[in-house]
């Protein structure tokens, strides 16, 4: 073999390298693509429906029938539903405004013994053509069907509900009483909507992105503030003397506020044990040896998780959250006060705080509890130290009660303003402020003056200095 051959092998060889090479790196690429708009797609997915979540809580609280008109109502829930599709969908968001505008002509135009039917042609016509799109045009691409950001669980969601608005006017207003079931005349509408009401029903932020379909009529009675009443009207509530949802009791309202108030401690957990991760790594958390010998790094902690979530006292729960505040109010309050110690660092904590009503309310609260908590613990726990199952049913009870009075305690200090703390009291019968009065009147108290205060402390000191010789 010549030379000349040699590289023109050698050349060749080369040249399908790196067209090997430029292949790979091609397709290497489109998978990369296809998995980054993936993920956006999902992301786009999660931040809608979280957003669309709180949005729903909003919408509930200040736009509620009481507050704002049906077409306030309506207006808002479908610009907002709006506003999602193009987030997620970008212009393929097109596709359901066509579908929805095209069956709204229909809605207008054809008649009413054929109108369901017509919608029903022209709606799952439409979305079978986007699931053709999605498999010989856009490659399995951004019409897909998974509830993670693909267009077609919208289209399919809005296709149910057109053909289900169609066939219940075509009930309504095209048939006979007689003719139709017991769901079907239920179900029925009497009347055209208009384009604010087909708005809203197929396009608002409740369910445009995944769903589910509901019936016109009962959307409708929830916008116009209907719709309790009516379901209960259903189930002959009238006779059980409910014309409306029976207010939450007392006991369950704790348990909702314990839920929010678990919902509310993982940022303050995750601030404190980053501060603290930051001072330990700085090597100034370190704070000695304990009695197994294990170096401890707390010095500086501000909280321990396991003992606020485990307290059964209101004393334990206080001594483990933001440690380092609570130390500072002991050593320059607690500790100097002539008298009424507790009550003076309580009112303290509020002054530092700031000037918010409801700080004042929580920690007014917390003195009294705190003051019945120990009045409670001083004449009643040793009778249940004697065995093992009494201590343990002990520590479960006072565990519980420890865990909502403190969410009875700081509720305040969320709600801030006056009114929303009376209104919450009163919905609980201010019960924990009337118990701890009463115990601190029925129980005796052995009150803890600052010179017995005073006495103790010297003893340590005592007892310090003699171990130090």
């Amino acid at each position: 073999m010549s030379d000349m051959q040699y590289c023109a092998i050698l050349h060749g060889h080369r040249e399908l390298l790196q067209l090997n090479v430029r292949a790979v790196d091609s397709e290497l690429k489109l998978f990369l693509d296809q998995v980054y708009i993936l993920n956006l797609s999902k992301i786009n997915f999660v931040a809608c429906q979280l957003f669309a979540l709180l949005a729903a809580f909003w919408f509930r609280i200040y736009l509620s029938p009481s507050h704002a008109s049906s077409a306030v109502r309506h207006a808002f829930a479908t610009l907002f539903g709006i506003y999602f599709a193009v987030f997620c969908f970008g212009w393929y968001s097109i596709h359901l405004f066509v579908l929805v505008m095209m069956n709204y002509g229909i809605m207008n135009m054809a008649s009413i013994p054929n109108i369901h039917r017509y919608s029903f042609v022209v709606a799952m016509g439409y979305l079978t053509l986007c699931h053709i799109s999605r498999i010989y045009i856009f490659h399995y691409g951004i019409l897909t069907t998974d509830f993670s950001g693909g267009l077609c669980c919208p289209l399919m969601i809005i296709t149910q509900k057109i053909t289900t608005l169609a066939c219940q006017l075509h009930d309504g207003i095209g048939r006979q009483a007689e003719e139709l079931t017991a769901e079907q005349n239920r179900l029925a509408v009497k009347s055209r909507p208009s384009l604010l009401e087909y708005l809203s029903y197929l396009l608002n932020f409740m369910s445009i992105i995944a769903g589910p379909c509901s019936n016109y009529k009962d959307y409708i009675a929830f916008i116009e503030g209907r719709h309790v009443h009516m379901k209960l009207l259903e189930v002959n509530w009238k006779q059980k003397g409910y014309d409306r949802l029976p207010d939450p009791s007392p006991t369950s309202r704790l348990g909702y506020l314990y839920v929010v108030t678990q919902a509310a401690k993982p940022k303050y957990y995750f601030a404190w044990t980053l501060a603290d991760a930051v001072n330990n790594a700085a090597g100034y958390g370190f704070s000695g040896v304990d009695e197994r010998g294990t170096f401890r790094w707390d010095l500086l902690s501000n909280l321990n998780i396991w003992n606020i979530e485990t307290a059964t006292s209101f004393k334990m729960y206080i001594e483990n959250w933001n440690i380092q505040t609570a130390a500072w109010l002991k050593r320059v309050c607690y500790d100097r006060a002539p008298w009424y110690p507790t009550a003076l660092t309580f009112i303290l904590s509020a002054l530092w705080h700031g000037i918010y009503p409801g700080y004042y309310f929580t920690f007014l609260t917390g003195i009294l509890i705190t003051l019945a908590a120990r009045a409670i613990r001083n004449n009643c726990r040793h009778y249940f130290l004697s065995s093992v199952p009494l201590k343990i049913a002990y520590d479960v009870v006072t565990w519980a009660v420890t865990q909502l009075a403190v969410c009875y305690t700081v509720a305040p200090f969320v709600m801030l303003a006056v009114e929303p703390t009376i209104k919450f009291y009163k919905s609980v019968y201010f019960h924990m402020h009337i118990l701890s009065i009463l115990v601190l009147l029925l129980l005796p108290i052995r009150p803890q003056t600052h010179s017995v205060r005073r006495a103790q402390n010297q003893a340590t000191m005592n007892s310090i200095k003699s171990k130090v010789k």
